[in-house]
């Protein structure tokens, strides 16, 4: 059986509270949907080259994009026929700022079992396109786009960022050793002599539990690309 897309509304971005009526039921599925996915670098240019280097900078939300036909002139459904009412509940979902959590809502936009989507709304255009004789409009074409969002927390597990090239804060535990944590960040374990100068340790002494260690971008030695 054919299904429709719906738009929810949430009030975290956990997406665990729905808006109470923050729901929309599109009227006519799109005949397209555009996903985009992007990373972005920093240029640097390194002393011994004549060309830009591209270093990771992060990796931004993806982006979610359509087009929406919102017909009020009965043949689509003989019970929805208001259309600035319709205009009014999608706006209410996707763009309206939520005075409860001093923003615009959070939102889920699925269709079927191929898209689920959570992000929060870029942009709302629209433009009418059908009228009665006295100029009330009755169709519209709204473009919506959406970016997703993760939870700070939960995007924080997922990168489980590993770099060389950024600075880490390390929370020892039991069993922890210099040259581990070395084979983590660096990929080699005979960088805990480093680690054990930058951080004023014995590089032969045991790490207590509970300290934090700090675990700076590598730096190559002389002579090394």
């Amino acid at each position: 059986m054919p299904t429709n897309m719906r738009i929810v509304a949430y009030k975290d971005d956990k997406f665990s509270a729905k808006v109470s009526g923050g729901e929309y039921e599109v009227m006519l599925n799109p005949e397209s949907i555009k996903q985009g996915r992007s990373i972005q670098y920093n240029e640097e240019q390194p002393l011994d080259s004549n060309g830009p280097s591209q270093k990771y900078a992060k990796t931004p939300g993806e982006t979610l994009s359509f087009e929406l036909v919102i017909d009020c002139s009965g043949v689509v459904d003989s019970s929805r026929l208001d259309l600035p009412s319709e205009m009014k509940q999608l706006s209410n979902v996707v763009y309206d700022y939520n005075g409860d959590i001093h923003r615009p809502n959070f939102v889920t936009v699925s269709w079927g079992e191929s898209l689920v989507f959570q992000g929060v709304l870029t942009s709302f255009d629209s433009s009418y396109t059908f009228f009665k004789p006295d100029g009330t409009a009755i169709r519209a074409k709204v473009s919506l786009a959406f970016t997703s969002y993760i939870n700070p927390q939960l995007r924080a597990k997922e990168e489980n960022k590993k770099s060389p090239d950024m600075t880490h804060h390390i929370q020892i535990v039991d069993g922890d050793s210099l040259p581990g944590i070395s084979q983590n960040i660096y990929g080699s374990p005979y960088h805990y002599v480093q680690l054990a100068e930058f951080n004023g340790l014995n590089k032969f002494r045991q790490l207590q539990s509970g300290s934090q260690l700090t675990a700076p971008p590598l730096v190559p030695a002389s002579g090394q690309e």
